[in-house]
């Protein structure tokens, strides 16, 4: 059995992520035990854009539920425009009710 990269693990927890909600990419490294690694789980959704079949990763944002990835995302409208057809509000960057949108995977894994 081949052992799963870091990378390959957080876009595991990415694939779970529901329709309409979103999570850290804090929550994702310490669900995966690596608490201070929320950096290369930015780094890894950086790098999803070359995955097929693609990934939700407009639905991995920072700690406070700001889109702070969303450079990597062509012409920097397209993350918010992912989440808001997903029935997420946007105001100036951030993800409104954050506390209702948030999905935790330690909670719900």
């Amino acid at each position: 059995m081949k052992k799963l990269s870091f990378y390959e693990k957080v876009y595991a927890v990415v694939q779970l992520i529901p329709q309409g909600r979103a999570t850290s990419y804090g929550a994702i490294a310490s669900f995966l035990g690596a608490k201070k690694s929320a950096r290369m789980v930015g780094w890894a959704m950086n790098n999803s854009h070359f995955l097929y079949p693609p990934i939700a990763a407009h639905r991995v944002v920072n700690r406070n539920g700001m889109l702070s990835g969303k450079a990597h995302f062509g012409d920097g409208n397209t993350m918010q425009k992912l989440l808001e057809a997903e029935g997420i509000e946007i105001k100036h960057d951030q993800i409104q009710q954050w506390a209702e949108i948030f999905w935790d995977p330690e909670k719900v894994l």
